[in-house]
């Protein structure tokens, strides 16, 4: 298994940042690594992300949506010889913000293969949280 993750503090609420999440066509105005993502945030679709980092597509399927709580996004190959599952959670704060936690973790028998193509993703995770508190809270 290979993971990167990330969190963060922002001062909103969860239905805020919610609003920010699951909208696919604002993504490219605030996440400076993606070009733009085809298809909608909602369970069940399956979505395309086109990013700067790569000339890769990235088709993904959303297996849970749970409006200002959690969005998990599931790519890989078929019978699970490689996974990749990116689950974002939303949590509220005591203090009235959100705590906002990414993480991506890969998986299967062809981890080993893929794997080591696999870049350091944790400045690219880094930077996608403070995007998303940066376009929240502005």
């Amino acid at each position: 298994m290979k993971s990167y993750r990330a969190s963060i503090s922002i001062n909103a609420s969860p239905e805020k940042i919610w609003k920010i999440l699951s909208d696919a066509s604002g993504y490219p105005a605030w996440d400076l690594s993606m070009d733009h993502i085809d298809g909608r945030l909602a369970l069940g679709e399956t979505v395309t992300f086109f990013t700067k980092l790569s000339a890769q597509s990235f088709p993904v399927k959303v297996t849970a949506f749970e409006p200002g709580k959690k969005m998990v996004l599931t790519g890989g190959l078929p019978l699970g010889l490689f996974k990749s599952e990116r689950t974002h959670t939303l949590t509220p704060s005591k203090d009235g913000g959100t705590n906002f936690h990414t993480e991506e973790i890969f998986s299967g028998l062809l981890l080993p293969l893929f794997g080591k193509n696999i870049p350091d993703l944790t400045a690219n995770f880094e930077g996608f949280v403070a995007a998303l508190k940066k376009q929240v809270e502005k």
